[in-house]
């Protein structure tokens, strides 16, 4: 599995990505990526998921997912995320800036 991830917006307007693939990821995290994806229902989502309220300042997310010959893409702003892609976020936000 690879998911490509694409954090921009905020405040300060700084954009965040990074690109996963469990084959060369510590086998812990080539554990929990799938499980998160499965837990998210991803292939599952709209490509587009946008805010009845849009706000000024909130980051938007862009996830890019290839796994077994199937691709999907998802844009969500923050104000729009699901409960079910919030883990899936947090985590790879936080695999972004262990990467940088």
């Amino acid at each position: 599995m690879r998911i490509s991830f694409e954090r921009t917006g905020g405040f300060a307007g700084i954009s965040k990505r990074t690109t996963l693939d469990t084959a060369t990821l510590p086998p812990k995290e080539a554990n929990e990526l799938p499980r998160l994806v499965k837990a998210a229902d991803l292939f599952k989502l709209p490509e587009q998921i946008s805010s009845p309220h849009p706000q000024s300042d909130r980051f938007q997310y862009k996830l890019t997912v290839e796994d077994n010959g199937k691709q999907h893409t998802v844009t969500v702003s923050e104000t729009a995320l699901p409960e079910t892609l919030r883990p899936l976020i947090e985590w790879l936000n936080h695999a972004a800036q262990k990467k940088s």
